[in-house]
């Protein structure tokens, strides 16, 4: 008898065929999600692509202040400038003082 072919049921069918598209739904699932991963992966590294940019751009901004501030003290020697209007104050000159002997 145990050569006797066994024929499953409809049901236990259904169940197997059942089971087995849950496990081709997984596997399709796990397949979006990693795409979607690999998606914001990219994003996130296009960010930190720009944000190393404009680090040294803003690097580049704080020199350019400090040439700029530089030659201005060079020419006007220190003060305030209000950037609103324009005008220069320079700053009070220390007051020398001599020794006396």
């Amino acid at each position: 008898m145990a050569d006797q072919e066994t024929k499953f049921t409809e049901d236990e069918l259904k169940s197997l065929q059942e089971l087995q598209n849950s496990y081709q739904g997984k596997q399709l699932q796990f397949g979006q999600l990693r795409v979607q991963r690999l998606l914001v992966q990219q994003q996130l590294d296009s960010i930190d692509d720009t944000e190393a940019k404009l680090e040294v751009e803003y690097s580049e901004v704080q020199e350019t202040e400090r040439k700029l501030v530089a030659d201005l003290n060079e020419k006007y020697g220190p003060g305030n400038l209000d950037p609103a209007t324009g005008v220069f104050t320079p700053a009070p000159a220390a007051e020398e003082t001599s020794e006396t002997t």
